[in-house]
């Protein structure tokens, strides 16, 4: 059983139900649940032929970390499948909250940020196909299991997969330490694309020409940029407060 292991999380099942259902040997859900999300998520698993089991929340718990679930755990196999932009985008029921990394180049750090997607709700990571690490074993390690609950999207152009995002209505918002306005007062409302770029060059000045607006992370002490992993969570926390 080396070779299988669970995800969890209604956005990682059904990105994986979508792209690979074929690797899916079980879905369990949490006993009792009947509201409308397990009864799709269920739906679909069986219209793929994949075994929908019934399953106290405690042992759930023990299967995903800290028990972050949302009542619903597939055991797959380690291999992790394609998921496009639109698989994410056409899945959600609330108000997307995407990080999309232009160029960044250390495996550490985009696990860290797909630990941090994860922590704050995000519901995609988006980055391009080249001139970027990639999502290989390190990243995979240091992410702690978020490879699994936030799907990866890699796109061959990521100022057409910005322009895509912004022709459905996601408003796509870059930082900048050059920029005017700050993180804490930019409008954050409604469907939104947080895009961060490489410690040091920062995004790509096509990526950056592409976003609607530019903020900056107000910077008190005497260094002049942050991680890009803590950058991330310091944008997609504020972002999630605005939602509460």
């Amino acid at each position: 059983m080396s070779d299988m292991h669970y995800i969890y999380g209604f956005h990682a099942l059904n990105a994986r139900l979508r792209q690979s259902a074929a690797s899916i040997q079980e879905v369990y859900i949490a006993s009792g649940r009947q509201d409308g999300r397990v009864r799709d998520l269920a739906k679909l698993a069986e219209a793929h032929g994949v075994r929908v089991i019934p399953m106290d929340t405690a042992r759930l718990d023990g299967m995903a970390p800290q028990g972050r679930h949302q009542g619903v755990v597939a055991r797959v196999s380690a291999a992790l499948p394609h998921v496009t932009l639109d698989d994410v985008l056409d899945t959600l029921s609330e108000s997307a909250l995407i990080l999309v990394l232009d160029g960044i180049q250390d495996p550490h750090n985009l696990g860290a940020c797909l630990r941090v997607a994860d922590a704050a709700g995000a519901h995609a990571v988006v980055a391009p196909k080249d001139r970027a690490v990639g999502l290989n074993a390190t990243a995979i390690k240091v992410a702690c299991g978020a490879a699994d609950s936030v799907p990866y999207v890699v796109v061959t152009n990521l100022a057409r997969a910005l322009r895509e995002m912004q022709e459905r209505g996601i408003q796509v918002v870059g930082t900048d330490s050059e920029a005017t306005q700050d993180i804490y007062t930019a409008d954050l409302s409604g469907p939104l694309a947080l895009v961060l770029g490489a410690e040091g060059d920062g995004m790509r000045r096509l990526t950056r020409d592409t976003c609607d607006t530019l903020v900056k992370i107000p910077m008190h002490g005497s260094v002049e940029s942050l991680n890009v992993s803590v950058a991330s969570g310091i944008c997609l926390f504020e972002a999630r407060r605005r939602r509460v």
